[in-house]
């Protein structure tokens, strides 16, 4: 198929793994990168062979990039997302979709009255681990799915990031920034999610940076750092679901694990694209490990940006898509609402589950 000329926005942190993988995808070219701080998106551009380290602007009015991967703050996200679609292009985005619901819902009108598809991270669900948790779900192994649960127990991450401000400002937290993990591979296994419930608190006021370039500054703490909730989805499974940065012990706690009228499944780190998937049937009395179905077991962080590209080229919705990214962002804030409000909070959004990714793929291959 004709290459996808595909442009990247923020060059920090996260954008070596997505100009690693996008540089390995055979439909598709990196024509271009760029960050406010230009020399930044110049050492990036070097290191993996990107022909052109501009700025945002140049980038945007380059006519031949047709889709371009947002991977800003999240604070900026929104704005980035308005300006690539307001340019004529698609956008995927960095996790979460936007900060506010009112963002996300206009991300996505925008993108309806331009006539653009919007995807939206994270993509880890796409991965072999969580592929043959669902393949396993619809070959009925665990017999009609029950309940869930989900933990994200950590201490945060003042400790290690260079740059770890944002982690607690609005739009941050564990849940916002680990929760589209654990809330999209909830949704991509048992469908789009009812109405939440959740109790949340900033545990820590202040947290000191204890990572080598910014070591000892100060962080004042904006949203919660701990967040335990409750899911009811459409499909009569309840969730439970803690997100915390205030483990500093340690947990024994499973990522997910979802309990059936015939067995149980220890599903793997959604951050992660392999397994191990365990199951547990109610006639056998020990754990199974199951070989991954499908591929992409390795860290393939950009293929919810190569799925894009095949959507774009044969017409269909995109997997890690922006209805499925603005339910998750909904569901989040629906946490925090709850919690101040002591009430449930009712989802007004809802999405279709992805279509299940196809098996035996070769790597940058999707049919």
């Amino acid at each position: 198929m004709k290459k996808t000329k595909v442009g990247i926005i923020g060059c920090g942190q996260i954008s070596g793994i997505y100009l690693e993988n996008l540089n390995r995808f055979p439909s598709i070219v990196v024509a271009a990168c760029a960050d406010l701080n230009v020399e930044r998106a110049k050492a990036k551009a070097g290191e993996f062979g990107i022909p052109k380290a501009c700025s945002v602007a140049e980038l945007l009015a380059d006519p031949a990039i047709e889709l371009v991967v947002n991977l800003t703050i999240p604070a900026a996200h929104s704005q980035v997302c308005m300006d690539i679609l307001e340019a004529g292009k698609h956008v995927y985005v960095e996790k979460p979709l936007a900060v506010t619901r009112e963002e996300g819902q206009a991300i996505l009108a925008k993108a309806e009255e331009k006539g653009l598809l919007v995807g939206s991270a994270p993509d880890t669900f796409l991965g072999g681990g969580i592929q043959t948790c669902i393949k396993l779900i619809q070959d009925g192994w665990i017999g009609t799915p029950v309940a869930a649960t989900a933990f994200m127990m950590s201490r945060g991450h003042e400790h290690w990031h260079p740059d770890p401000e944002f982690y607690y400002a609005q739009g941050g937290g564990p849940l916002f920034d680990m929760g589209p993990y654990y809330l999209t591979a909830l949704v991509a296994m048992l469908g789009p999610i009812k109405r939440v419930a959740g109790m949340a608190k900033i545990s820590y006021p202040e947290r000191t940076i204890t990572s080598l370039s910014k070591y000892g500054q100060v962080i004042h703490v904006d949203t919660p750092t701990h967040v335990a909730g409750v899911l009811d989805f459409h499909s009569g499974v309840v969730g439970t679901m803690i997100t915390s940065f205030d483990i500093f012990g340690g947990s024994r706690l499973p990522c997910i694990e979802l309990y059936g009228s015939q067995g149980t499944l220890s599903v793997p780190d959604p951050n992660t694209f392999d397994g191990p998937v365990l199951l547990k049937r109610h006639d056998s009395p020990d754990w199974k490990e199951i070989p991954c179905s499908h591929g992409y077991t390795a860290n393939s962080r950009g293929i919810g940006v190569l799925d894009m590209v095949h959507a774009l080229r044969s017409g269909r919705m995109n997997r890690a898509n922006g209805e499925l990214g603005y339910h998750v962002l909904e569901a989040m804030h629906g946490f925090h609402d709850s919690s101040r409000q002591d009430r449930y909070y009712m989802m007004k959004s809802t999405c279709d589950r992805p279509e299940p990714m196809p098996q035996n793929m070769q790597f940058g291959v999707l049919d």
